[in-house]
Order: structure tokens, then C-alpha cells, then sequence
């Protein structure tokens, strides 16, 4: 169970109840306190993405980058030893404090929602990795220094898998991020196999489609098994997160392939035994 923010009587923010909705099956027979402490940051990056999404609903561009700017002010305050107002910064300001978290990371999940407010397409896989050094290489960064594990090593390591992990998250949604105005499939390679803005609004995808999928399975996979040596220089509760994490790709890539590259009537998703059997093989392989 989360610990439950300042000013409430009981039970969990919404941020907090999606982060253990989510929370990955690997991790759920961790210590109590590290479990915390994951959920917490879980919570903090829904909450920063909630924010980022708002223009989708009623707000503008600039009031989200309005707030975006207000809730890294009272982050950086609560970082330097402040009492924390936000029930996020709330939760979160235990495990800054216990985990010794640099601020750094937690800026940049912030302004990859800056940029989401003025960036949905990307040119290039170049300018899709630096955008995944912002919105997905700070979690794994901040996962390490929760286990005490965040060497410099480690942490390249460790950037491999997490911009992985968010190309499959994309890949898995491209019909979702269609419908809210954003492409995260490099226009350069939307050009090379012959796809269009107009494919991506279709019930099910074209060939072309689909070997552009296929395409960017085979370069997420090759990222992930990059970062997978990871694994083997982890210890204990710590390599059983990560192989967590690696496992998770892994299904996620079986499942879109599964499904035929094909997301668009619907997010591939993998089952639990799948993670569960990944899961088994990165934990005894390592970097297998």
C-alpha cells in the first residue's frame, strides 16, 4: 500500500490507485517499504503525464506549461527540504528523502510534458531517443537510486531499456496517440515505407503499416537486449525489478507480433503468464 498523502483521512490519490493499477506483476513481491517508495515515483510520473494531457481535455498549451512550471517550483522546493502542499509531493517527499533522489530526473519528466505541450511529430528515431531521455531514461535512473544501485554504468544501462520499453509503449498505442494528435512513429521512417498520416486513422493496419511496425519491433528489441546486461551486474530485490522491467518489453514485443503488427484496433497487450515466463528467463539468464 502507498503511503497516503498529507491531508487525507485514508485511502489513495487517483495518481496513486492508476501507479498500483500498473504497477509491474515482478514488483509486487518486494519489501513493503521499497514497494512504497516505487509507488510513489509511479504516482509522481501519472500525475506529471495527467498534467501534460490536459490540453486534451479543456485547458490550453500554455495553461498546462502554466502548471507544468507551478508543480516543478513546489517539487524543487520539497527536493531543498520543504513541507510539501501537492498530496503527490506529499507521498513523494518520504522516498526523495530515504532514497537520497537527485532532482534531476524528476525535472526532466516534467519537461518532456513541456514538450508535449509544442512537439507530436518526431523527423527522425534520433530525435525520438533524445525525447525518451526526458520522458522515460529518467525512470529507470530513479528506480536504481531507490535500490541504492545508480553507478554511471548502470545507469547507461539502464537508458537502453527504459527508451525501449517507451518505443514499445508507443508502438502499442498508435492509435491512441493518433486520435490525441500525436505521432510517435519517425516521420523518416512513416516515409520510407510508404505510410501515411491517413493509415494511421484506419480500423486495421495496411501492410506498409505493418512493416513499419515490424520494423520498429526489431529496433526496440535490439535496445532492449542492449541494456539487458543490466541485469547480471544487479543483486537481490534489485535484479528482480529490472529483470521485471526487461521481461515486460519482451512480452510486450511477443504480443505485438501476436498480433500480426497490427495496433490498430487496439493496444497488443501481453498476458500474465507471458510476463511471468520472460520474467523467469531474464532473472536466471541476466542479459540473456
Amino acid at each position: 500500500m502507498p503511503p497516503r498523502p498529507a491531508g487525507q483521512a485514508g485511502g489513495r490519490t487517483p495518481e496513486q490507485a492508476r501507479a498500483g493499477e500498473n504497477f509491474p506483476v515482478a514488483l509486487r513481491i518486494l519489501p513493503a517499504a521499497t514497494r512504497r517508495h516505487l509507488h510513489a515515483l509511479y504516482a509522481y510520473a501519472r500525475y506529471v503525464d495527467d498534467l501534460g494531457d490536459e490540453p486534451h481535455r479543456e485547458a490550453t498549451g500554455a495553461d498546462v506549461i502554466a502548471a507544468l512550471d507551478r508543480f516543478e517550483a513546489e517539487l524543487r522546493a520539497v527536493h531543498a527540504g520543504a513541507p510539501a502542499r501537492h498530496p503527490v509531493l506529499a507521498a513523494l517527499a518520504p522516498t526523495i528523502a530515504a532514497c537520497r533522489l537527485p532532482v534531476d530526473p524528476l525535472v526532466r519528466l516534467v519537461e518532456a510534458n513541456r514538450i508535449d505541450q509544442v512537439v507530436s511529430r518526431y523527423p527522425t528515431f534520433d530525435q525520438l531517443v533524445d525525447y525518451c531521455r526526458l520522458s522515460a531514461d529518467p525512470v529507470g535512473e530513479l528506480v536504481l537510486h531507490v535500490f541504492g544501485a545508480a553507478t554511471p554504468e548502470r545507469l547507461e544501462l539502464s537508458d537502453r531499456i527504459c527508451t525501449a520499453l517507451q518505443v514499445v509503449e508507443h508502438l502499442q498505442d498508435v492509435a491512441e496517440d493518433f486520435r490525441r494528435d500525436r505521432i510517435y512513429l519517425p516521420k523518416a521512417d512513416l516515409d520510407r515505407f510508404g505510410v501515411t498520416t491517413s493509415d494511421l486513422g484506419r480500423s486495421t493496419a495496411s501492410r506498409q503499416l505493418r512493416d513499419l511496425i515490424a520494423f520498429e519491433s526489431v529496433r526496440a528489441r535490439a535496445w532492449l537486449d542492449a541494456g539487458a546486461p543490466l541485469v547480471s551486474t544487479l543483486r537481490g530485490w534489485a535484479r528482480l525489478a529490472v529483470s521485471g522491467y526487461l521481461a515486460g518489453g519482451r512480452a510486450a514485443l511477443r504480443a505485438i507480433e501476436r498480433a500480426g503488427y497490427d495496433p490498430l484496433p487496439g493496444a497488443p497487450k501481453p498476458g500474465r503468464r507471458d510476463v511471468l515466463t520472460q520474467l523467469l528467463a531474464a532473472t536466471i539468464r541476466g542479459a540473456g
